[in-house]
């Protein structure tokens, strides 16, 4: 292995540090969906939440047991520290979580920059960003020969995520091999359950009609607080160009529903688009 190895930032916060404290917490949200007759499904992308596993690592859980999970895995997430570049992408080395390491899938990462140059190398806007790091766990559990090509995304504007999109659906589609492009997000943050459901679902509706610019004027116009739509308008993008027919609900919850805290929630859907 050639580059840098990210050693995961948010271990002992979002999810246990242990290596079998972590197996046993992911295992036990994956079975709660496993636990029905459906066969896990070749998705072309999904949306999957990334906050502490005990508020949603049941939803995420909930997608990526229905989810055959390639070997190859595009992760696209938001950055919420405002650290790096817009457009950050990570081509070689690892990253580590407690359950091992995941390698870069470089010739995928390089195919990537090659098709669309405004990704720039950046380490750093990645490495305190929680946003990618949490899904890892679901995937290395259910893929063992996982690797990852991890973009980090701190812009809003729909031309860029619209043109990101289809530049993904270029690179995959010229693959050899499945890719599943997964984007991470949360949805409504720190409004009452009540309007948090209400906002939510008007930004699902659009997701789940596969309407990526629909999406990008809900959430911008009518002041919803989903952390991801980037990746989600990217992901929807290259679904589209892919031949997606079809977005699936699997599972909708808010912070409220564990915490008990209806005053102040965070929303968390999980969809498949295949």
């Amino acid at each position: 292995m050639t580059g840098t190895l990210r050693r995961p930032a948010v271990a002992g916060r979002f999810y246990p540090r242990d290596p079998e404290d972590l197996r046993a917490e992911v295992q036990s949200y994956l079975s709660q969906e496993r636990g029905n007759t459906r066969s896990p499904v070749r998705a072309i992308g999904c949306i999957a939440p990334h906050a502490g596993y005990m508020y949603s690592g049941h939803v995420a859980g909930a997608v990526f047991a229905r989810i055959e999970i390639p070997r190859l895995c595009i992760v696209l997430c938001p950055n919420h520290t405002g650290i790096g570049q817009p457009l950050a992408i990570v081509s070689d080395g690892a990253w580590e979580t407690p359950l091992g390491e995941v390698p870069i899938a470089t010739a995928l990462a390089t195919a990537l920059k090659q098709r669309f140059p405004a990704l720039q190398e950046d380490t750093a806007a990645h490495r305190a960003e929680h946003a990618a790091e949490v899904e890892l766990p679901f995937l290395q559990l259910l893929q063992p020969e996982l690797s990852i090509v991890p973009i980090a995304l701190g812009t809003r504007r729909f031309e860029i995520l619209d043109q990101l999109g289809s530049a993904i659906a270029d690179v995959v589609a010229a693959q050899s091999e499945p890719v599943l492009i997964i984007a991470s997000s949360d949805m409504n943050h720190y409004e009452p359950d009540a309007v948090t459901r209400v906002k939510d679902h008007r930004a699902i509706e659009r997701i789940l009609t596969l309407d990526p610019q629909g999406l990008h004027e809900v959430v911008t116009q009518q002041e919803i607080s989903m952390c991801g739509f980037g990746p989600a308008v990217a992901m929807l993008t290259a679904g589209r160009q892919l031949g997606a027919k079809s977005a699936e609900l699997v599972k909708y919850a808010t912070s409220g529903d564990i915490s008990g805290d209806r005053n102040m929630v965070v929303g968390y859907a999980g969809v498949i688009v295949k």
